[in-house]
């Protein structure tokens, strides 16, 4: 992503309200304590692609109908369709009960079909013990959120779960909370950012009520909702900032580094107003950490904040790649924050300092690529080709995780980073295509983005003449009177 262009005027994202959605949590006793029922997300999947998470999805037009017949609430309804077409199951008084397959088949083929089979007491459609524990809603990084009801059961008894028939979960796994939470902080499995925060909520409570889960669930009933972190991964905590970025994105996002019990830095906290500037002094007051230092992956207007602003809220010094900087950070220089180590990455191409940070964790990637939109290469200071290679390193890197600083978690870092790749590569080479047969800049553009009709005209030619620059430093074109054309 980019700041918006001198003289260029874009129409801001028109967000839709949060979609409504539900998921289970389903604990049972186990031998060793509670355990809780998680699936691993198929990597085709559009939402949390290759994480661990709870059954769950949408509310549906189907389960809005079923409320008012079935007198259970919409996020029952959807739940209870959800969970027979995940996991071949129902609830039936307090226990989890085999679906017959031919009516489980009929649910996966249309979710229509579940009300009628629910009517008839085909399907069992019982909520005794189910609780709503939580409410969360997506932050505003992303172009899609969802409003989404935790509810809760726990099971005295069930049948094995079957993932025969659906494609969402590719295996699941009953784990303890804690077993799951010490994975996901050695880097071992993805967990879904709201899922992992209300795990060690449970964690806390077994811990207070003798591990007894109904009492845990009935207390995390009655609390108020709240603002809670949002862990991205261990010791990466973000909090989207609003800025005056490049749609359709609107936020940017600042990040907490570093170890969640020690030292941590602030990774370009944007805000350019109070409210802004109240978020992040209410997450950096949540967190149990000592702040050191404010970090800015490189100087664009919508990655700095009004200076003032961040003077009164942090007195800490500024660690970038700018010569202005209280502390100028190389190239492969390594910061200790705690017990956690992140590598400083000079990554040039978008802008001459950039810099990007690396750890076991993930990559903290600046502008180097966006977990939705896209990523401009200003001409006025940017170089394709250094663009497309410190792409190539930072795939090489094999980062566990991609943290942008607009939109969400990036889960599957090597897919997106080879699509930016090849995206950028095959533009370049279409780009000197077009020289061979034209000379002015809105020729090339035109003939660079044929198939990209919807591309904005004032941003196609931009990128058009970064490109011209990258290979006129390359040697490949040069630029006599205001048109180009093929060396040699």
């Amino acid at each position: 992503m980019s700041e918006i262009p001198r003289g260029m005027n874009l129409d801001a994202l028109q967000r839709k309200p949060p979609r409504p959605s539900a998921t289970l949590m389903i604990t049972r006793d186990g031998a060793d304590g509670v355990e809780v029922l998680l699936g691993h997300r198929a990597e085709t999947m559009p939402s949390f692609p290759g994480y661990w998470a709870f059954p769950g999805g949408g509310i549906s037009r189907v389960d809005k109908a079923a409320s008012d017949s079935l007198g259970i609430s919409v996020q029952h309804c959807a739940i209870l369709r959800e969970v027979v077409e995940e996991l071949g199951l129902a609830p039936s008084n307090g226990k989890l009960i085999t679906v017959d397959d031919d009516f489980r088949s009929m649910v996966v083929d249309d979710k229509a079909n579940w009300f009628p089979l629910a009517l008839d007491g085909d399907i069992s459609a019982d909520i005794t013990g189910m609780r709503i524990i939580s409410m969360r809603t997506t932050p505003p990084f992303g172009p899609m959120r969802f409003e989404n009801t935790f509810l809760h059961i726990h099971a005295t008894d069930h049948d094995d779960f079957s993932l025969v028939g659906q494609t969402e979960f590719i295996e699941a796994k009953w784990s303890r909370p804690i077993d799951i939470i010490t994975e996901w902080k050695n880097n071992q499995i993805k967990v879904a950012p709201p899922v992992i925060t209300l795990l060690m909520e449970v964690v806390r409570c077994l811990d207070r009520f003798d591990g007894d889960m109904n009492t845990v669930a009935i207390d995390l009933e009655k609390r108020k909702p709240g603002r809670r972190s949002v862990l991205f991964a261990h010791g990466v905590e973000v909090v989207p900032v609003p800025t005056a970025t490049l749609p359709p994105a609107d936020h940017t996002n600042c990040y907490l580094v570093g170890d969640p019990n020690g030292d941590f830095i602030l990774v370009d906290p944007a805000f350019h107003n109070r409210e802004g500037m109240e978020d992040v002094a209410a997450a950096v007051d949540r967190h149990n950490g000592d702040l050191v230092a404010v970090f800015f992956t490189h100087s664009h207007s919508d990655h700095m904040p009004d200076m003032g602003l961040l003077r009164e809220a942090f007195d800490q010094p500024i660690w970038s790649a700018s010569p202005s900087a209280d502390r100028v950070l190389q190239d492969g220089e390594i910061l200790g924050l705690g017990n956690q180590s992140w590598t400083v990455l000079h990554t040039p191409g978008h802008h001459p300092e950039h810099l990007c940070l690396i750890s076991d964790s993930g990559l903290i990637a600046g502008d180097m690529v966006a977990g939705f939109g896209t990523i401009l290469i200003p001409s006025t200071e940017g170089d394709m080709m250094q663009y497309i290679e410190q792409l190539e390193r930072l795939r090489d890197l094999e980062p566990h995780l991609i943290f942008p600083s607009h939109g969400p978690v990036i889960p599957l870092p090597e897919n997106k980073l080879n699509y930016y790749i090849r995206h950028r590569s095959i533009r370049h080479d279409r780009v000197l295509q077009a020289v061979e047969q034209f000379s002015t800049i809105e020729e090339i553009s035109k003939f660079a983005y044929e198939d990209s009709p919807e591309a904005n005209a004032f941003l196609a030619k931009d990128q058009t003449l970064s490109h011209l620059l990258s290979h006129q430093r390359a040697g490949n074109v040069l630029r006599v009177e205001g048109r180009w054309q093929i060396t040699g």
